[in-house]
């Protein structure tokens, strides 16, 4: 499995090359040390909501309610809304003419779609003032009003979140969340809803150049504790070479300060966290 996901890395690198926008990093001549996120990437994968394994009636509402918001390109504006793509057409979503007739299903509490998130992985879910806002929350809200529930959006930390909705604490897990095996052990998925890719963070002066020369050496790596960066990576490298964080900014912060010399964690999140340290 893991040679596959090198191979299909390499294979998919110089298509998602224009996906993988380059942040740039301190000016020649500047002291500051910049970081850019390597070209190749670690893996790609679809996520999607976690849901209690006890609820195949809110897991079947759930997926009929995305594939008609996908269908009415609702989720393609949403997302293109936060993620542009260059040369796309601008999508907006056209919305149901008629009401439709969902499965019959049950929440936690009547009339409410409780999500937990993890509100710090822009820009599927990040904070403006104190509202989350982002790619989940946005597509969780078009889902709610779908089921004619009120979203109720709880933020807590994301290796408590599966474990949460298998306790039926939160009727859904919508976190950036991938689809994994041991995932699925405990809890069900929906359908997937959008396509992310785990990037590599390295110093710009780093003799990381490549996926290759990160796994084959004896760097430290930072994760995001839970996340399939940090499943993936303790698998690929072994758990003495891992450094897990609450959140993907502390390990940015850990890798400028030398501790580490590298940060797995989705691209997009990546390419904020570079944007910011780089300014």
């Amino acid at each position: 499995m893991k040679t596959f996901k090198r191979i299909a890395a390499g294979i998919l690198s110089a298509a998602l090359l224009l996906g993988l926008t380059s942040c740039a990093g301190a000016s020649q001549g500047s002291a500051k040390k910049g970081l850019k996120i390597l070209e190749t990437p670690y893996t790609v994968e679809d996520y999607a909501m976690a849901i209690n394994k006890d609820n195949d009636g809110l897991k079947n509402a759930i997926d009929q309610a995305l594939k008609e918001l996908t269908d009415d390109g609702t989720i393609p504006a949403i997302i293109q809304k936060y993620i542009p793509v260059e040369g796309a057409q601008a999508q907006s979503g056209k919305g149901s003419a008629s009401e439709s007739t969902y499965p019959e299903f049950t929440t936690i509490e009547s009339g409410k779609l409780i999500m937990a998130t993890n509100a710090f992985f822009p820009p599927y879910e990040y904070y403006e003032g104190d509202q989350v806002v982002g790619i989940d929350p946005e597509i969780a809200k078009a889902v709610a009003d779908k089921l004619g529930l009120e979203l109720v959006i709880e933020d807590v930390e994301f290796d408590s979140i599966i474990a949460g909705v298998q306790a039926g604490k939160y009727d859904i897990g919508c976190a950036g969340m991938t689809v994994t095996e041991d995932r699925l052990k405990s809890v069900n998925f929906s359908t997937p809803y959008a396509t992310g890719i785990q990037s590599i963070i390295v110093m710009e002066d780093s003799e990381i150049t490549d996926l290759d020369k990160l796994l084959d050496g004896s760097y430290k790596v930072g994760v995001q504790s839970g996340t399939t960066g940090d499943i993936y990576m303790t698998d690929d490298v072994g758990e003495d070479r891992i450094e897990r964080f609450a959140k993907g900014n502390d390990a940015v912060i850990a890798l400028q300060s030398g501790k580490i010399d590298a940060v797995v964690i989705d691209n997009e999140p990546a390419k904020a966290f570079v944007a910011a340290a780089n300014k």
